[in-house]
């Protein structure tokens, strides 16, 4: 069960990396599927669940939008977008992150 759901993890993550682009593409070279989605930059795992528990991309200059895969990091406790380039609506499914206690978002242009 645990590595079905650390996959719904990894796709909802990929998602994410193909609806943004990076100067350096750091998440394009560092994000891949033959590795482990614990080890990738700005991502923390939990230790007991192996899941998904932090993203933290600030300052990385991305730009993009955020995807509706999101909502299944069901585990996520933090996320830090802010200082980046992020533009359009929050998809609705974010709303399925019961656990979240911090979010930031400050200095992109998002909506909804």
């Amino acid at each position: 069960m645990t590595v079905r759901n650390l996959n719904s993890d990894q796709f909802a993550l990929l998602e994410f990396k193909d609806r943004i682009a990076g100067p350096q593409n750091v998440l394009a070279d560092n994000w891949t599927a033959s590795t482990s989605v614990c080890n990738w930059i700005g991502v923390s795992c939990g230790i007991l669940h192996k899941r998904v528990i932090a993203l933290n991309l600030t300052s990385m200059n991305l730009r993009g939008t955020i995807p509706p895969h999101f909502g299944n990091l069901s585990f996520l406790l933090s996320l830090d977008l802010s200082y980046n380039h992020f533009y359009g609506h929050l998809p609705k499914e974010l709303g399925q992150w019961h656990r979240l206690r911090i979010l930031q978002l400050s200095y992109n242009h998002l909506n909804g």
